[in-house]
C-alpha cells in the first residue's frame, strides 16, 4: 500500500492518520508541494491521497502556483476509484477540485469543539466509527459550499459543512482530527506567538480544555483514521 501525502504547511504533520496507516503496513511518499516539492503527475504510482491543511487558503494560486494541479489531481484519484483524503485545507481543496466553491474569511473557529453527524452519516463506513456527537480540533476560517453529489456527513455551531464524502472513498473533512493531544501541544508551541494574539483566553486555559476534550477527541479521531485507512 503506497500513499501519497502532501503537505501544504510547515509542522502540519499526519498525527493520527500516520498511526492508522503505520498499523496497515503503509509506505507514505511525503510530498513537502508548499517547498516546492513536485507533485506526481497522475495516480498510477499510488494506492491513495491525503491532502494536510496548512494556513493559506484554497484559492492562494498567487502565492501557491501548485494549488491547481493538487486540485485536479485530487480529482483524478477520486475518479480511479482510490481513496482521497483531505483535512482542512484539504478539504477545501477537494471541494474545490469537485467545482464547489470556497467561502473565505469567515470567522474563526480554533479549539476543541463539538461535532454533531448528519443522519446519512450513520450508515457512512468512515463517519459511522464516532458517536453521534463528539469533540474534536478546529483550527480554520474558510469553508466550501458541498461538491454537486456529495454526501453531507457532519457540522458544528460554527461550520455547516465539517465532512462530506464524494463516491466510495473521497472524504473532504474540516476539522483536525488527526491532531490529537500530543500534535496539538507540538502546535501550541511552535505557533504560540499566533495563538497568543488570537486565541489567548485558550492558552491560558489550556490544561481545562485538555482535561475536559483531549481524551475524547484523541479516540474519536483514531477512529475516524481508522476508518478512512480501511477503505484503501
Amino acid at each position: 500500500m503506497r500513499v501519497l501525502v502532501v503537505q501544504n504547511y510547515q509542522d502540519t504533520g499526519l498525527g493520527q492518520v500516520g498511526r492508522a496507516l503505520d498499523e496497515a503496513g503503509a509506505t507514505i511518499d511525503l510530498r513537502q508541494a508548499y517547498r516546492g516539492e513536485v507533485l506526481p503527475a497522475d495516480d498510477s504510482d499510488h494506492d491513495a491521497l491525503v491532502v494536510l491543511g496548512g494556513d493559506q487558503n484554497a484559492l492562494a494560486d498567487d502565492d501557491y502556483p501548485y494549488l491547481p494541479a493538487l486540485a485536479r489531481l485530487i480529482k483524478r484519484f477520486g475518479d480511479s476509484d482510490k481513496a482521497v483524503l483531505g483535512i482542512c485545507l484539504g478539504s477545501q481543496l477537494v471541494a474545490r477540485g469537485y467545482g464547489a466553491e470556497n467561502l473565505l474569511g469567515r470567522p474563526t473557529e480554533f479549539g476543541w469543539h463539538e461535532v454533531t453527524r448528519t443522519a446519512e452519516a450513520a450508515s457512512d463506513p468512515v463517519m459511522s466509527a464516532v458517536s453521534h456527537r463528539f469533540p474534536i480540533f478546529h483550527w480554520h476560517s474558510d469553508t466550501f459550499w458541498l461538491p454537486e453529489g456529495a454526501l453531507h456527513l457532519a457540522s458544528s455551531a460554527m461550520t455547516a459543512n465539517q465532512a462530506f464524502r464524494i463516491g466510495r472513498a473521497v472524504y473532504g473533512i474540516q476539522f483536525h482530527f488527526e491532531a490529537d493531544t500530543g500534535l496539538v501541544e507540538e502546535w501550541t508551541e511552535v505557533f504560540h506567538d499566533q495563538i497568543a494574539r488570537n486565541q489567548a483566553e485558550w492558552l491560558s486555559n489550556y490544561k481545562a480544555h485538555v482535561e475536559r476534550d483531549g481524551a475524547a477527541a484523541d479516540s474519536a479521531g483514531l477512529a475516524l483514521a481508522r476508518a478512512w485507512v480501511a477503505l484503501i
